[in-house]
């Protein structure tokens, strides 16, 4: 069944039963007005005949002479002076004849006989046995109309005359419901006439407001419509007739709701992808709308702007950027004024240098303007970046050279070595002043020889042995192992490292070598003793472990050669430590850095990038039962 048929068959039958409901209340209430009409105008017959019974029996009796001890013959006067008296037959007669609900009238005496009647054949007989018309006027709606419209019955209406406060005559008047029901039926039938009128116009009128009622529908049907596409299978003049139109709306809005899930679950993938694109950039980027509220903000923009809200989305630029910075007033100034700001290099209040961008965005036809975009360059990290290019480029180069220097040099020493044994044995010990030259000739080119060894170690490739390790172990070793030995030279070793695993893919062996040697680098540099710290964090996608001492300080002309291979600033020094830290933790795809400052100490930071493991969800690699002996060189 169609929605429109419900809603007029809905409407059509509630207003129906409003006016059921209000025409039975106004024909219960017409009938017993009509019953209450028809009790009292009998009521008054009634009491019309009395009268005329009185007057008889004052007539008839007027000159006859009665015997207050014979009874009987008083009740037989009376009843000869009732039915001698024409007068009250005339009463009963025109009474009878034009009073359109009086069924009969009787006049019975003490003893319930009928002494005079409409009705010939009631007389000298017992008054017939009726119920009180007044019961008819104390009786609910429903039975008052079953009475009324039911079988037809005759109810009395009696009126008695008293002698000494006792009635002797008894007038009778019988009301027959069917008289009542047609005089009154032209009432009824006008109540069911407006009735049905009222049916028709509801009809009429649930048609026209179930056309009003699904006159927006069908406007949203049509809208629907537009977004909606048809699938080529099928078509739509054969699918549109057949279905109503709530189901033809709840059909289109289930499509969109189908569309909008999957373009969610393309966002979600796309928004996903372009966090993880933006968590990765070093650059800041915020993109604006037109009314200048944020819509997107890279990770590398908040520590740009140094803000602390967790959440810029939706703020207002002037909200973002702080006016009291040359930064932030830089962009405010450009945001106000509409002009595009084109790589303005900024030093910021902490000497940082940054690069700041503002790109307008307008539609090419209106010239409307849609957004903005910035972006933050860090200029410093551009030249690090650039410093440790040169760096690994040196150290490849170095590490090319020091291969082909090490296997020349090495052939010209051994055999050097092999021809001072021959001439040690020559000698003998005859000649003692040539002895110990050749000893001391021996012990500098065993020297030579660990040198060139060293060096042909560095430049030679190492095979990384990468497992899962939890970094807190692999530090931890390193300190058992190193506390002992710092605690002779008076340095005493703190750590701090976080109460969960922090899981890097490490080669466990060098990955000790190359934090004890910026361990013991730190120890040298404390020659009267101090406090050397172990910190481990972990940042994102990185740990971060910082080893901070309390030496004098690394100068600024030295700071980028400390990295050096044969570096060294130190009398007994190889140069070689900080040179195979800073090469282990590029094997690892990490980075070293140093800070220092003259007379505070010098911080050694090392980011090691961390497995690509939830912790809990996958248990880490066993290492190896014997392990690999490792060892500073």
């Amino acid at each position: 069944m169609r929605l429109k048929t419900k809603l007029v068959l809905a409407i059509t039958g509630l207003v129906f039963l409003l006016a059921g409901i209000l025409s039975l209340v106004y024909v219960s209430q017409l009938v017993h007005a009509a019953v209450q009409q028809s009790y009292d105008g009998n009521k008054m017959v009634a009491d019309e005949v009395r009268f005329a019974v009185q007057d008889a029996l004052e007539n008839g009796l007027k000159d006859v002479t009665v015997d207050p001890n014979n009874p009987g013959q008083l009740h037989d006067l009376e009843v000869t002076a009732i039915r001698n008296s024409a007068a009250l037959k005339a009463v009963m007669d025109s009474v009878n004849r034009y009073s359109l609900t009086v069924y009969d009238i009787n006049i019975g005496d003490a003893q319930h006989h009928t002494l005079v009647s409409t009705n010939p054949t009631n007389e000298d007989k017992p008054l017939p046995v009726r119920d009180d018309y007044g019961q008819l006027l104390r009786v609910n709606p429903i039975q008052l109309m079953r009475e009324v419209f039911g079988p037809p019955r005759v109810f009395d209406i009696s009126v008695p005359l008293e002698r000494n406060g006792q009635p002797f005559i008894t007038v009778h008047v019988g009301a027959r419901t069917t008289l009542l029901h047609v005089v009154y039926a032209p009432w009824m039938q006008e109540a069911f006439t407006l009735m049905g009128f009222v049916l028709i116009a509801a009809l009429v009128m649930a048609f026209l407001l179930s056309n009003l009622a699904l006159r927006p529908l069908e406007e949203i049907s049509m809208q629907l419509s537009y977004w909606t596409p048809v699938s080529e299978e099928s078509d739509p003049s054969e699918t549109a007739p057949k279905e109503d139109m709530p189901q033809r709306v709840s059909t289109q809005i289930e499509r969109i709701g189908q569309r909008m899930r999957n373009v969610e679950e393309v966002f979600s993938a796309l928004k996903e992808n372009l966090d993880q694109i933006l968590g990765n950039l070093q650059d800041g980027i915020l993109l604006f709308t037109g009314d200048g509220r944020a819509v997107l903000v890279s990770e590398s923009a908040r520590r740009f702007l140094q803000v602390e809200k967790a959440n810029m989305l939706g703020l207002h630029a002037r909200e973002i950027f702080d006016r009291s910075t040359v930064l932030g007033r830089s962009l405010i100034e450009a945001f106000e004024t509409g002009v595009d700001l084109v790589q303005e290099a900024v030093l910021t209040e902490t000497g940082r240098r940054i690069e700041a961008s503002l790109n307008l965005i307008h539609d090419d036809r209106t010239n409307q303007k849609l957004g903005a975009l910035v972006t933050l360059h860090d200029l410093e990290s551009v030249e690090e970046i650039e410093s440790e290019l040169e760096l690994s480029r040196r150290m490849a180069a170095i590490g090319r050279l020091t291969s082909g220097v090490g296997h020349e040099v090495k052939n010209p020493i051994n055999a050097i070595v092999v021809h001072l044994e021959l001439l040690k044995n020559k000698l003998g010990e005859t000649n003692g002043a040539a002895s110990k030259h050749l000893e001391v000739i021996d012990a500098e080119i065993h020297r030579l020889d660990r040198v060139v060894q060293t060096l042909v170690d560095f430049s030679r490739p190492v095979e990384l042995q990468l497992r899962e390790h939890d970094l807190r172990r692999v530090i931890g070793d390193v300190i058992t192992l190193a506390t002992e030995e710092l605690s002779t030279r008076n340095v005493t070793l703190e750590s701090e490292l976080p109460s969960n695993p922090v899981v890097a893919y490490v080669d466990a062996d060098l990955m000790k070598q190359a934090v004890l040697n910026v361990i013991q680098n730190g120890a040298q540099a404390m020659s009267e003793g101090g406090r050397l710290r172990v910190l481990l964090e972990e940042n994102r996608k990185v740990a971060i472990l910082r080893i901070q001492d309390q030496g004098p300080g690394v100068p600024d002309d030295i700071k980028d050669r400390i990295f050096d291979l044969y570096f060294t600033t130190k009398s007994d020094g190889s140069g070689i430590g900080l040179a195979m830290t800073y090469r282990i933790l590029q094997l690892h795809h990490g980075s070293v850095e140093v800070q220092s400052e003259m007379g505070h100490g010098t911080e050694f930071t090392m980011r090691i990038p961390l497995a690509m493991t939830e912790w809990g969800k996958r248990h880490l690699q066993p290492e190896s039962a014997e392990g690999t002996e490792w060892m500073l060189q």
